[in-house]
C-alpha cells in the first residue's frame, strides 16, 4: 500500500492525535493487522502531511502537554474516496488482513461500497474453493525412519482441514454479510451505535 489509507480512514472518523490513532489501532483495530506502534505512526503522519492529505493543529491542555490534532485537508478526503473506489483484488491467501482492511476504511463510505468488495471477495474464494481438489492431497514422500509414512500422510489431513475448515466458515461469513448488507441496502436502513465521549477529550 504507497500510502497509508487505515490512517487517513480513521483520521476520516474524527481528528486525532498520534497518541489517540495508537490507542484506536491497540482498541477498536486491534483485527486489521497493524501493531500500534509510535514510530511508524508518526513516520506515516509525516508522509500524509507532506503530500498535503492531512493538517496538524497544536491543542492546548492545562493538565498535561500540549498534543497535535491531526485532520484531514480536502485533497486527503478526495485520496481516500478514490481509493475507497479503486477496484479491490483479493489476495490470494484467505483471511489476509487486505479485505477486512479494505472492508473497514473503504466500507465506511456507505453499504454499497461495502457489498461491492463483499461481492468480489466471495466470488474469488468461492473461484478459489472450486479449483481445490479437497482439504488435504498428499504427495509421495521419503520420510526418514523414526517417521511413519502413515502417520506422516494423517498429520498433512489434520494440519490442512484445519484451514480448509476455516475457509468455509470464512465463506458462509461473507455469503452472510453479503445478504445483510443487501438488505440494508434495500430497506435504505443504516444502523448507528452512538457512543458517548467525555467533553474536551483528545485522541
Amino acid at each position: 500500500m504507497k500510502a497509508d489509507y487505515p490512517l487517513l480512514g480513521v483520521l476520516a472518523r474524527e481528528p486525532m492525535s498520534g497518541y489517540g490513532l495508537s490507542r484506536w489501532l491497540e482498541n477498536e483495530g486491534q483485527f486489521l493487522g497493524r501493531k500500534p506502534s509510535m514510530t511508524p505512526i508518526y513516520r506515516a503522519l509525516a508522509d500524509l502531511a507532506d503530500r498535503g492529505w492531512i493538517e496538524a493543529t497544536t491543542v492546548h491542555s492545562a493538565t498535561g502537554p500540549d498534543a497535535k490534532l491531526y485532520r484531514l485537508t480536502s485533497d486527503g478526503r478526495a485520496a481516500l474516496v478514490a481509493w475507497a473506489h479503486e477496484p479491490f483484488t483479493p489476495a490470494d491467501r484467505p483471511m489476509a488482513p487486505d479485505f477486512i482492511v479494505r472492508l473497514n476504511f473503504a466500507g465506511q463510505l456507505g453499504p454499497d461500497v461495502a457489498l461491492r468488495l463483499v461481492e468480489t471477495e466471495l466470488d474469488f474464494r468461492i473461484a478459489q474453493r472450486a479449483a481445490e481438489e479437497g482439504p488435504h492431497q498428499s504427495s509421495p514422500q521419503d520420510p526418514i525412519p523414526e517417521i511413519s509414512p502413515a502417520w506422516l500422510a494423517r498429520l498433512g489431513f489434520i494440519s490442512h482441514s484445519r484451514g480448509w475448515q476455516s475457509t468455509s466458515l470464512y465463506i458462509g461469513w461473507l455469503e452472510a454479510l453479503k445478504a445483510e448488507l443487501a438488505y440494508i441496502l434495500a430497506q435504505e436502513h443504516y444502523p448507528v451505535a452512538e457512543r458517548p465521549r467525555p467533553e474536551g477529550a483528545i485522541r
